[in-house]
């Protein structure tokens, strides 16, 4: 497939390059600094900024599906909507946070007491991404959510998916690493299960 990624050079965007890359997929990087972008087979590096939607359309035409892993207090929802609505891209995936899932019902996990409150705002953007994506009447989008630590590690292929609620090992931590996570979220873009849902991945 051609795929846009947008946010490219992050901590996630960087693993979902590489596993796009390493299936064969054709991949527009895009990012405000594409020299950040390491050089692969198959992989063009572009520059946009995620806050220009008339920038974005451009570079995200034409591709079967585009996927958005920026900040969520660094970024604004709408424009970001309205760039893939313009382009006409038929597919829109979302690198999601944990902080909207379901700890108990009706209970998500950034209104715990225990939560950071140095992630606080990031999550409570992220699950109001969330609800202007349920709102789309028409957009086919897929918004996956990590578990609730979201580290460096290492690709083992080897995760469960859930559906709303936080998953957790028998250990009681719940967690997921960049690099299975993009396996998971390029496994969604290849064979869709979750489309216009939310899902999340865990150990």
């Amino acid at each position: 497939m051609k795929v846009a990624l947008i946010g490219a050079s992050g901590n996630v965007g960087s693993r979902l390059v590489a596993e796009l890359a390493r299936r064969g997929h054709s991949v527009t990087a895009i990012a405000r600094d594409p020299s950040r972008i390491a050089a692969a087979s198959g992989v063009t590096a572009v520059k946009a900024d995620a806050d220009s939607p008339e920038a974005l359309a451009r570079a995200i035409a034409g591709h079967d599906a585009v996927i958005s892993s920026v900040h969520f207090t660094a970024s604004d929802p709408n424009k970001l909507i309205a760039a893939v609505k313009a382009a006409g891209v038929p597919r829109y995936l979302v690198v999601g946070g944990a902080g909207s899932l379901e700890v108990a019902p009706g209970a998500r996990l950034v209104d715990q007491p225990a939560f950071p409150a140095a992630h606080k705002s990031e999550a409570l953007a992220g699950g109001a991404f969330l609800e202007l994506l349920k709102a789309e009447p028409a957009l086919n989008w897929t918004f996956l959510s990590p578990s609730a630590l979201f580290v460096a590690g290492e690709r083992t292929g080897k995760f469960r998916l859930g559906t709303n609620q936080l998953l957790a090992d028998a250990g009681g931590k719940s967690w997921i690493s960049y690099e299975d996570y993009a396996v998971a979220l390029v496994d969604e873009l290849e064979t869709p299960a979750h489309q216009r849902q939310r899902f999340t991945v865990g150990y």
